[in-house]
This record gives structure tokens, sequence and C-alpha cells, in this order.
């Protein structure tokens, strides 16, 4: 991808100056005028009063909050093209319009991009996000579950669907559902809830000193408890520090035959951790290895926001068992919103997904992935995981920041453990406490504020599309020494 395209939409400044937030306050209308403006009106009013008060965070690169990708310029336009079509792409009508095909070949390319094999991976569809996804995965793994349970009582195979989770959970003879997880996200925790097995049934079966890992005898301990059916949530990339739950696809073929032998359902969050799948070389070792093994799993979040580069919004969900997605979201009795016969495998995606009326996302996934090939993502991913190593090497060598959360290890260790996921700290627990909005200040580079082991601390989380490593380190290391300068010159005038 050349450095021409990359630097085409980069923005000046990734926070709007406190003067343009004030003047958009001031120019925002409060109430419904009686008499309209006009669209010219409108939309000039939004264009020069509204939109300077917005944040850079999908157009500039120095943007390094959440896991916030920008968008293509393949992505954007065909996003464009999304709304002028207005699609609602959610029952398959291949004689009236192709766009579940699109959908469907969308989807499968992104299989391709990822490594896994479509034809297994056969419940594929888009999702407003992780969020929703995770949604799905723990609905499914809670039909999974109960069904494995029910089959063992020789039961017909019970449905939450029909029953409701209640009479299913009873006849199945289960007492709880729990899901076994190591820094779940916190749409785990959401989605918990919303599918009715509660934020409580998340359990936390962390490795004491790598908390990232799973803990193996603390594992077998829960998904052992009579009465338990299991859901186990790997976190292929953990939100705070870019790290993987398993290490090898070894870890995951023993999670694979434990969880056969109990019933259990494996779903994989891997929002942003999946695209590592992409990557080869001895250089991404440690990545490489925990993406190992996860087509062994039930059902796999991802995120097109994130590194895909595509607009908000925009999640993709990965399931091996459509006829479960058909038990729990079968849009009945609307003869209205059946499908026409057709025998080429497209489900419709009211059947399979939450949404009945669904933007087309696809379409904006179809043309990035088009656009720039398997190649020019992984080039993509390779420039981050380059900027965020930079970060790492220049934060342990530094006198006053300290590399989190492994401080102590070998330099090099630490290093290639790096993802695109960079938390640091101040040494310095005054400025550590304020470090976070003086980067902000600047304007120049943003970064989260987050927690590590009860005290605050600062995450670089890399992954726009226009990222150059080179270009971009040069401007994180002039923020971050300015800002030591800076804090001591104010001591020195106290």
């Amino acid at each position: 991808m050349s450095s021409q395209l990359r630097s085409a939409a980069i923005s000046t400044s990734v926070l709007p100056e406190g003067h343009l937030l004030t003047h958009a306050r001031t120019h925002l209308h409060h109430t419904l005028p009686k008499v309209g403006l006009g669209s010219a009106e409108a939309i000039s009013h939004i264009t020069e009063d509204l939109a300077p008060a917005f944040n850079a965070s999908s157009r500039s690169p120095n943007y390094y909050g959440f896991v916030t990708g920008g968008t293509t310029p393949a992505a954007a336009l065909a996003d464009n093209l999304v709304t002028y079509h207005d699609q609602n792409v959610a029952v398959h009508l291949p004689t009236e319009t192709i766009a579940t095909e699109v959908e469907d070949k969308a989807l499968t390319m992104l299989c391709e991009l990822l490594k896994f094999d479509a034809t297994v991976w056969q419940h594929r569809i888009f999702t407003t996000g992780a969020t929703a996804s995770n949604v799905l995965g723990l609905a499914l793994g809670r039909e999974y579950v109960i069904g494995e349970a029910s089959a063992v009582r020789n039961e017909e195979i019970l449905s939450v669907g029909g029953l409701g989770i209640v009479e299913a959970m009873h006849r199945a003879g289960l007492e709880k559902i729990q899901i076994l997880t190591t820094v779940p996200h916190s749409s785990i925790y959401k989605a918990a809830s919303i599918v009715g097995l509660g934020r409580a049934s998340v359990k936390d079966v962390s490795l004491k000193g790598s908390t990232h890992r799973i803990d193996m005898t603390l594992f077998k301990e829960y998904i052992g408890t009579p009465g338990s059916g299991t859901i186990v949530s790997i976190s292929a990339g953990d939100v705070n520090t870019g790290l993987f739950a398993t290490t090898s696809l070894a870890e995951l073929q023993e999670l694979r035959s434990i969880c056969d032998m109990h019933g259990a359902w494996i779903h994989v969050d891997g929002a942003f951790g999946l695209m590592g799948r992409m990557l080869s070389g001895p250089e991404y070792s440690s990545i490489i290895s925990g993406c190992e093994g996860l087509e062994l799993a039930d059902s796999i979040t991802g995120d097109g926001h994130k590194l895909l580069n595509v607009p908000y919004d925009c999640g993709f969900y990965l399931s091996r068992h459509p006829s479960y997605a058909q038990k729990v979201f079968q849009n009945p009795n609307a003869a209205y919103l059946a499908t026409t016969g057709s025998n080429d495998g497209i489900l419709s995606p009211l059947n399979v997904g939450l949404e009945n009326s669904r933007r087309f996302r696809a379409l904006p996934v179809y043309a990035t992935l088009l656009a720039h090939g398997s190649d020019g993502y992984r080039e993509m991913l390779e420039q981050q995981i380059a900027l965020a190593r930079f970060i790492a090497d220049f934060i342990v060598d530094s006198d006053d920041y300290e590399l989190l959360p492994y401080s102590d290890g070998p330099k090099e260790n630490q290093i290639a453990q790096t993802y695109m996921i960079v938390l640091f700290k101040a040494k310095d627990n005054k400025l550590n406490e304020e470090l976070v909005q003086r980067i902000k200040a600047t304007r120049k580079v943003y970064v989260s504020g987050t927690a590590w082991e009860g005290l605050p601390a600062c995450r670089f989380a890399i992954s726009n599309w226009q990222v150059e490593s080179t270009r971009e380190f040069a401007t994180i290391k002039e923020v971050l020494e300015s800002i030591i300068k800076e804090y001591l010159l104010e001591g020195a005038h106290d």
C-alpha cells in the first residue's frame, strides 16, 4: 500500500480544539423548528458548525483509544453506496436482490483471510459489533449445553427458544450454566445478562501471575461441577494488554477434549486478536501461537470496525452449528418474510441472527477485502505491530516510563509478546495520575486511560490502516519526551 494513500486522510489534530467544541454547543439546535431549514441549510449547519467538533478517531493514525480502526477509502465509498441503495439485508431473495449473496461472499472471503474453512463455519453473519456477536455466541452456547445435558438424560433435545431457559434447564437436569474465562471483555458480562445467564455466571479461571492465561487445574475443577453446564470463553487478545489466553494448538486440543467430555461449548472472543492468524515469520511467533487452534472452537466473534478498518458499526460471527442458530433465532409466524425457494445454501439472516432490519454492512467489507487483498491486510497489521514494538522498546529503555504488565522479564521477551496494544505508566506516581490527560492535551496523540493492579495506566491500541510505524513513532516519542520535560520544569518552579 502506498504511503500517499495512507497519508491522504490524515488529520493534523486528533481532538478538536476547545473553541470548536464551544462553537458547536452554542450553535446546536435544541428544539424542532416549526418550519424546516431546508436540506442545504441543515447540511451547511452540520458541516460548518458540528463536524469540526468531532474527534478524528477514524481519520487519524494517531488515535490509539479503545481499539478503533479507521475506514479505508474503498470501505468509505462502499458505505456511502450502502446508504444510497438502502438495502435491508434480512431475507434471502435471490430473484430480487443480490445483497444476501454479497454478504455470503464477503463472509467467505473473511474466512479465507483468517484461515478458517468456510465449509465448516456455515453459520456466518455480520452483526453490529463484538458485543452483539458475543450475545450470539453465549445464546447458542446456552442452547448447546442444555441440548447436550438433555441427551445424557435421554430426553428429547430441549430448546430454550421453544421452552424458555427455566423449563429447559429444569428438564435437562441443570442447576446452572457457567461461563469460564480469563480477563473477559465487559461485553461478555453484558451478553451473559442479556441471554439470561447473569453476570454472576462469568467465572474467572485465570492463572495466578499471568491473568490472561487459563489455570487448567482450576478450569477442570469448575467444569466438573455436578449439575453445571459450561460455556468456555477464550479471550484471543485481552483488551487491556493484547495478550492471548492460549499459546498453542496442543492447548486448544486439550480444551476441546475436556469440553467434549462435559458437553461444553467453546466460544472465542477474538474481536481484534483473530487478525493475528494472517501473520507468518519467527518475529510473530508469540502472536501466531496465540491464534493456533482457534478453529477448534464452536463459535467465534470478530470486529470489522477494528483491524478490518470498515465503518462503524460492523462485527461478525462464525459458528460451526447452523442448526442451533435456527432454533434460537428463527423468525416465526411472518409469512410475508418467507424466503423464496433456493438451494444455494444461503440462510436468511433474520433466522440466524438478532436483527430483522439490517444495514448492508457486508458491502464495505466486500469492497475493502477486494481492494487490499490478504497481502494488503497483512502489511497493515505488520505496520501496526511494528509501531507497538517501537513504543514498547522506547518505554523499556526509558528512565521515566514503565512497560506493563510484565516489566521484570527480559527486554526481548517483552517486545516479542507485544501485539498491537502497549500498556504502560509513568514511574513517578504523581505524573502517572495525570499522564493520560497530559497526552490528550497535546491533541497530537490520543491514548486510553486504564488501570493495572489498582493503579492508573495508559494504553496505546494501534489499529488504524494509515499507520506508518516510523512516522507515527516519531510523533509519539516527541510527545512522551515533551511531557517529561514539562513535568520536570514545573517541579523546578515549585
